[in-house]
Parts: structure tokens; C-alpha cells; sequence
């Protein structure tokens, strides 16, 4: 199976009032197409700032991430972000949604800033898909934390994405709403085959990925790791 992103010899350094402060270090791993990876460990571990480097959120001080066949190393900001346009989607913790628009606006954005000409249509199906078509035409400040991640989702699938990258998805919700947003992360990963890289320190959501990787002081914790791909 074709890979879609693969990491080489990843570390980052950033500076801090005692010195150099080791974030990353060698890092090398590789995600198939359609493989649900997750990434665990405690906070301050490095989990987040690999999530954000292998989608080119963020940059290295050395090696390399190759995203959906394209190296990041020689890319500026703008030209990572084209790379990542309509074919990565994101859903964070804190949702990132945009207040004073509703759940139909803001899931139409990211469509209308692909040219899509059916974002309309594509929106309402999505919503409806993560079971909020009673809702569209609602102020997401008006939604429920469940809720709010609902449309996080929906946006982020809207694109048909090849890669979801997915921070705390579950972070900021209750235990039963937790369990419907892991749900509904894995079943519209089965429908669409869209590959997933999540970030988390929830059991139940990690035992779900098909391979789960754990951060240990910015590196792959080999003994608490399911398994390693080089």
C-alpha cells in the first residue's frame, strides 16, 4: 500500500531560558493510505508538534516529512499550503470554528475556497452525514461542545480529504459525547478511506487506530510503541 506521508530523521529544537530544548528528535515513521495512525503520550512529549510538522503546520531543524508525495523540507509557508489545499483536513480540540457564522457557513468555506460550484449541496450532505440537519442553519456559538466538533468534522470532510489529522478531538467533551465523535471519526474513515493521524491520551480512542505509536520525550517510545514502520 502507497504511503502518504513518511518522516525521516525528524527533530526540532527550540530556544528556552536554560538553552537549546530538544522537542523532536529523529524521528522516522511512515502512514499508508487509509491507515488510522495514532500518535499517544503525556503532555510536553512532542506528540502535538509531530502532528503539526507532518502536516506542515510547522517546520524542522533537520530531516525531512514527504505529505502526499511531496517533500516540505524546501517549501515556504504558502506552498505548503497549497500542497495541504482540498486534500488535508483538520479537526482540533478547541474546534476552530468561525463564530457568528453558522453550521452551514462554515462547513461551506473551506469548498468555496476550493472553487468548488456545489459547496451548497456538499454541505448539507455532510451535516447530514454527522446528523445535524436540523441544525444548519444555526450560530455555531449557539451549538453544543458535541455539536461544535460535529461541524468541525463535517468541515474537515467536506473536501474529501486523502489525510484528516485530528488534535484532542475528543479533549473538550464529555464521555458519551467523546465516544459518538470516535465514532463518527472511524466510520467516515471506512466510507471515505481517508487516511487519519490523531493525537491523543485517551485509551479508548487510540485503541481504535490500526497502529498506535507513543511519544517519549520527543522521541518513538520503541517498548510502549504497537508498532514501528520504517
Amino acid at each position: 500500500m502507497e504511503d502518504c506521508i513518511e518522516v525521516s530523521n525528524l527533530s526540532k529544537t527550540v530556544r528556552a531560558p536554560e538553552g537549546q530544548l530538544m522537542i523532536l528528535q529523529d524521528i522516522n515513521l511512515k502512514v499508508k493510505r487509509g491507515e488510522a495512525l495514532v500518535i499517544s503520550g503525556e503532555s510536553g512529549s512532542g506528540k502535538t508538534t509531530l502532528l503539526g510538522m507532518m502536516a506542515g503546520l510547522d517546520t524542522s531543524d533537520q530531516g525531512e516529512v514527504i505529505l502526499l508525495g511531496q517533500s516540505l523540507a524546501d517549501k515556504n509557508e504558502e506552498q505548503r499550503a497549497g500542497i495541504r489545499n482540498g486534500r488535508v483536513g483538520f479537526v482540533f480540540q478547541s474546534f476552530h470554528l468561525v463564530t457568528g457564522a453558522t453550521a452551514m457557513q462554515n462547513v461551506m468555506l473551506p469548498l468555496e475556497l476550493s472553487g468548488s460550484d456545489a459547496a451548497e449541496q456538499r454541505a448539507l450532505q455532510v451535516l447530514s452525514e454527522v446528523g445535524l440537519e436540523h441544525r444548519l442553519h444555526t450560530p455555531v456559538e449557539r451549538l453544543s461542545g458535541g455539536e461544535q466538533q460535529r461541524v468541525a468534522i463535517a468541515r474537515a470532510y467536506a473536501v474529501n480529504p486523502e489525510i484528516l489529522f485530528a488534535d484532542e478531538p475528543t479533549g473538550n467533551l464529555d464521555s458519551k459525547t467523546g465516544q459518538q465523535i470516535i465514532d463518527l471519526l472511524f466510520n467516515l474513515r471506512d466510507s471515505s478511506g481517508t487516511s487519519l493521524v490523531l493525537v491523543t491520551h485517551e485509551q479508548r480512542l487510540a485503541s481504535r487506530g490500526d497502529r498506535q505509536i507513543r511519544m517519549l520525550a520527543g522521541r518513538i517510545d520503541v517498548d510502549g510503541s504497537s508498532a514501528m514502520s520504517v
